[in-house]
């Protein structure tokens, strides 16, 4: 391996707040990459809002010439950097969970989530396409959080790039409380059998699993997250908490109050950056903002996997709860409020 590339992961604290906070938090943690020799700068999943499970977020969807993109481009041509990140774009009458990575001259290269996270779908439609992003960095494949989970996502990046870059927000669901209007909680691993194995542990989503497919794919792989706190309603709240307390029925008139029921959950830190034979480089390990930054190694020639494709963990039963039940639920509802997008 003779050719090197200079990444720098960014973190985040996911909590909503103004979009000019975000972007000048951004801007400081930008620079101090560039201080450093960056030449690759990833931002993580809704960077510019963070991350919630909200009617607003109808609202803060933006369209390619918004402010975020705008803003994105300007960074790039100031520093002389690819930058990538992920936000609500707003494409003619649908919003997608659209990850950009844009080029010091403009260039913009995107990829549109293929698999929302349950909830998730309720205010974003699915993308069907991976994206190969050619630079004069090399070819970098492009994915999004929950899509990382999926074998068949990583098959169709085989000898295609030279590295992979992936923008993350996910919280710790599986060990996430409960918590409701009158101050109690209870974690979701007190639940019962049907959510004890519902989430993927984080030790394996975005975590072992991802490593171990660097070193499959044989290409460094960057992956950015979310820090902080996540706290949030659930979308369809009454059949949301219904789910969780199927086999609770002592909390079974908690159902009431479903509207006003919070999900909270920590952030795993997983904003790192993985060489081509699957060790980890550089992770940061604060809860708030953060970056680290690694230079990794680039083969002369586009890698071939030369081993079997390793397995994921995640059970068949979440991606079929996440996937399918989940989605074709949420889909309604996204469906329902599609009416309401701001179409300026």
């Amino acid at each position: 391996m003779s050719r090197t590339l200079k990444i720098a992961a960014i973190q985040m604290d996911a909590t909503p707040s103004p979009l000019d906070e975000r972007l000048n938090r951004a801007v400081d943690l930008i620079a101090e990459a560039v201080t450093s020799g960056a030449q690759l700068i990833v931002l993580p999943e809704l960077f510019n809002t963070g991350y919630e499970y909200h009617e607003r977020n109808y609202d803060l969807a933006e369209r390619l010439d918004g402010t975020t993109v705008t803003w994105m481009k300007t960074q790039a041509a100031q520093h002389g950097i690819h930058l990538a990140g992920a936000l609500l774009l707003l494409d003619g009458s649908d919003i997608y969970n659209t990850a950009l990575l844009i080029a010091p001259n403009g260039q913009v290269w995107r990829y549109d989530k293929n698999y929302p996270f349950l909830w998730e779908r309720a205010f974003f439609r699915a993308g069907n396409h991976i994206t190969v992003a050619d630079t004069e960095l090399g070819k970098l494949g492009m994915m999004i959080c929950w899509d990382a989970a999926h074998p068949a996502m990583w098959q169709q990046y085989t000898g295609q790039i030279d590295a992979m870059v992936v923008m993350s927000c996910p919280p710790k669901l599986s060990s996430a409380d409960l918590v409701f209007p009158d101050g109690g909680r209870v974690n979701v691993r007190d639940l019962g059998g049907l959510w004890q194995g519902m989430y993927t542990d984080e030790e394996y989503f975005p975590g072992r699993d991802m490593d171990e497919h660097a070193a499959w794919l044989g290409v460094p792989v960057v992956n950015t997250a979310g820090g902080g706190k996540f706290r949030s309603k659930m979308p369809l709240s009454k059949l949301s908490l219904f789910s969780y307390l199927l086999l609770r029925p002592d909390l079974w008139s908690k159902l009431r109050d479903a509207s006003k029921v919070q999900i909270e959950a920590g952030y795993d830190p997983q904003t790192k950056v993985i060489a081509a034979n699957g060790q980890v480089m550089s992770r940061v390990n604060s809860p708030g903002d953060g970056l680290v930054m690694s230079e990794v190694a680039l083969a002369d020639d586009l890698p071939q996997p030369q081993d079997a494709q390793p397995n994921m963990r995640t059970s068949p039963f979440t991606f079929f709860g996440v996937d399918t039940f989940g989605s074709t639920l949420m889909a309604f509802v996204y469906r329902l409020n599609r009416r309401h997008f701001k179409q300026t």
